[in-house]
């Protein structure tokens, strides 16, 4: 696979993540509102979940690595889900005094970022099995 067409795949996953994200950020801002940044907590898990099961995926050779994690591992999830934005959260969160929130958030990213990657991986292994 030459350069030209992993970045091509990249490109394209990448804007469906961005899009992606952007949807489901105006979607919980419609449901929940603006007092905390469910939108980026959200796009975390999700795009930590499907991490899960692609590595899950990739392992048991269900997926084979080329192009996918190219699409879907770098660009998709690569624009899905973000630390920038995560980051900026917690200081406007500071900014505001709202340190309950700001440690509220990074526990929330973090544990269940990292709890849905587990459960994605290990969901995928346990249909695997069982099918």
């Amino acid at each position: 696979m030459g350069q030209f067409s992993i970045l091509g795949y990249i490109a394209v996953g990448g804007a469906f993540g961005a899009c992606s994200r952007y949807l489901i950020s105006e979607l919980c801002v419609l449901l929940l509102g603006r007092g905390f940044p469910y939108g980026t907590l959200t796009v975390n898990i999700l795009g930590s979940f499907i991490m899960g099961v692609l590595v899950s995926a990739f392992q048991n050779e269900m997926l084979g690595a080329d192009p996918w994690r190219q699409i879907i591992g770098l660009g998709f999830l690569g624009a899905l889900t973000t630390f920038s934005t995560f980051s900026m959260d917690n200081v406007l969160l500071m900014q505001q005094g709202a340190f309950f929130k700001m440690g509220l958030n990074v526990l929330l990213n973090v544990t269940l970022s990292i709890s849905a990657a587990w459960f994605g991986f290990h969901l995928l292994m346990k249909i695997i099995q069982h099918g």
